[in-house]
């Protein structure tokens, strides 16, 4: 498990690197515009999956009132550690009182 996080992280990062390397002309504005498209796409999914979803089922619970609390709080431009932090508490409480 540990050395899959290890592999992983070296593999963003080594891929963040090349980023940085190659030119701005070799990528063009289609690259750079196909790269935002896909970073919020995989973002968005990654929300879904684990915010809403256990195994394969459509779940509604703490985590629902966590997200929806911290979209409210990014709306409002509320610094992100705060976010996190909210998110934390509200999902905390609702499972405390068996949301």
């Amino acid at each position: 498990m540990i050395l899959t996080v290890v592999l992983g992280s070296l593999a963003v990062f080594s891929w963040k690197v090349i980023g940085y390397l190659i030119p701005d002309r070799v990528v063009g504005q289609q690259g750079r515009i196909f790269a935002e498209r896909v970073t919020v796409s995989l973002l968005a999914a990654l929300v879904i999956l684990q915010g809403f979803a256990a195994g394969n089922s459509l779940v509604l619970d703490a985590r629902v009132l966590s997200l929806a609390a911290a979209a409210v709080l990014l709306a409002l431009r509320v610094p992100y550690v705060l976010v996190v932090l909210a998110g934390a508490v509200v999902a905390g409480l609702a499972r405390f009182l068996g949301f």
